[in-house]
């Protein structure tokens, strides 16, 4: 039997976010809730801390916050299947949990380019031990006016159908997303495309990952283009994640909509997958890494983590992304608490792996540093009044530019080797990890009147032993 590979060293280990017990994981899968718990699944491969053959990593939550990692609940292998379990979506029929998945398969001539795909369907009654359907794959063929690209089921129920809508490339060699519908979960009609990238420079070669619901009376479909070529300030990733916002005709399978705009302004968000709340809140994860990235942890045994769970609101077509209410209870204690006019640069945290900080500040220039006390390496966050831009530098440089206002709120989130920011009530976001060898100091360094709150935060994870 195949061993698992094993953690060796927790220097980079996060205390608050999803990751696998050890080994490689990438976009977030399945989101859902399901009889009294919360659910994220995650492509995983656990025999190594490179991407391999991809397994679904899994854990459940009853808050959001304290997750608890359950045994793999899918595994390459059946026929359907056999080179991967790529990513997918989940859905609740009749009591049911169901995962439909994109099923990887290989020619075997030793070329990772060369492949078909598959649309899978596995099902559990207790939302832990998963069953395939025998009669797999439930679409076994792409479209003919479709490449080999052809992935990432999200499904959705709207009056009597399920719908589902698919990343894809035409034989044109554009992106694109195409819809299928089922009575049954089944049995599914194609559709076609409801809409494709304008050109490839400014809107890509594929579009992966597609998630697609109703926000505030419009419809968004966020998803992740590959290929898109950087523009100024922004495209500046290898891939991008982003959302149209429009309106879809469910009778002519169109979906009319405004232009790309990019959902986080990081180095490390990609692959988001959202659900609806029972509270109604739509939600979403990403994965906080980002393809050819270093990933240092490999060394010790894992690679990559999810995001913390966000809430998406739409504001006159803009989507803010906000850290969900539920992170209040990650707190232990409160650190530091002032209010005053800053005249030089001031140390704001130091000696914690996990914490929270608020910021309260008037516009104005300003540099929010993250350094490691031990060698030269810093995260630097400067705020250009004039031009009302963020500047984020973690090795190269990342932009955002808001709204004018009087006042800038930031809340960041520290968590050992991984950091999020979020300004003015989600309007920007900054996504990062990084890789000190001490604990860092933050320190910010203005003219300016600010608020501060600091908390330490607590641990949340529980890894699955079995």
């Amino acid at each position: 039997m195949k061993k698992m590979i094993e953690l060796t060293n927790d220097r980079y280990r996060l205390g608050y976010h999803v990751s696998a017990p050890a080994g490689w994981i990438n976009d977030p899968n399945g989101f859902c809730y399901y009889k009294g718990y919360y659910h994220i699944f995650y492509q995983h491969h656990p025999y190594s801390a490179d991407w391999g053959p991809m397994h679904w990593g899994h854990a459940r939550s009853k808050d959001l916050i304290h997750w608890e990692s359950l045994p793999i609940a899918i595994a390459p292998d059946t026929k359907a299947d056999e080179d991967g379990c790529f990513s997918g979506s989940a859905i609740v029929k009749d009591d049911v949990l169901y995962l439909i998945y994109t099923g990887h398969h290989y020619y075997g001539d030793g070329d990772p380019d060369h492949f078909w795909q598959t649309q899978d369907l596995a099902y559990s009654t207790d939302g832990i031990n998963f069953t395939k359907y025998e009669n797999n794959p439930i679409i076994a063929l792409p479209p003919t006016d479709n490449t080999h690209h052809f992935r990432d089921p999200k499904v959705w129920q709207k009056d009597d159908f399920y719908y589902m809508i698919l990343g894809s490339q035409g034989q044109d060699g554009h992106g694109r997303v195409i819809t299928y519908r089922s009575k049954d979960l089944k049995d599914w009609q194609y559709l076609g495309a409801i809409t494709k990238a304008k050109a490839l420079a400014t809107e890509g070669y594929m579009w992966e990952c597609p998630d697609f619901f109703e926000l505030a009376g419009k419809d968004v479909l966020l998803l992740s283009p590959q290929g898109i070529e950087a523009d100024g300030q922004k495209y500046l990733n290898l891939f991008q994640t982003g959302y149209f916002v429009g309106k879809y005709d469910y009778q002519k399978n169109i979906f009319s909509h405004g232009s790309f705009t990019e959902l986080d302004h990081g180095h490390d968000f990609y692959a988001t997958q959202t659900m609806l709340a029972p509270d109604g809140r739509r939600l979403v994860f990403g994965w906080m890494d980002m393809w050819e990235s270093d990933f240092p942890e490999k060394a010790d045994g894992w690679a990559g983590a999810l995001t913390l769970p966000r809430e998406l609101i739409l504001k006159d077509d803009k989507l803010y992304m906000r850290p969900i209410k539920e992170l209040s209870q990650l707190r232990t204690a409160k650190l530091a608490s002032w209010d005053k006019n800053l005249t030089q640069k001031t140390l704001l945290c130091e000696g914690e792996k996990q914490a929270e900080l608020e910021l309260t500040l008037d516009s104005a220039d300003f540099s929010l540093t993250l350094n490691d006390p031990k060698t030269s390496a810093q995260i630097k966050l400067s705020f250009d009044q004039k031009a009302q831009t963020f500047i984020l530098e973690n090795g190269d440089k990342r932009y955002a530019t808001i709204a004018p206002k009087s006042k800038l709120k930031l809340q960041l989130f520290i968590d050992t080797s991984s950091l999020e920011i979020f300004i003015n009530d989600g309007e920007a976001v900054f996504t990062e990890r990084f890789y000190f060898e001490k604990t860092p100091e933050v320190w910010l360094d203005t003219r300016a009147k600010c608020d501060m709150q600091l908390y330490r935060l607590g641990k949340a994870i529980t890894f699955d032993k079995h």
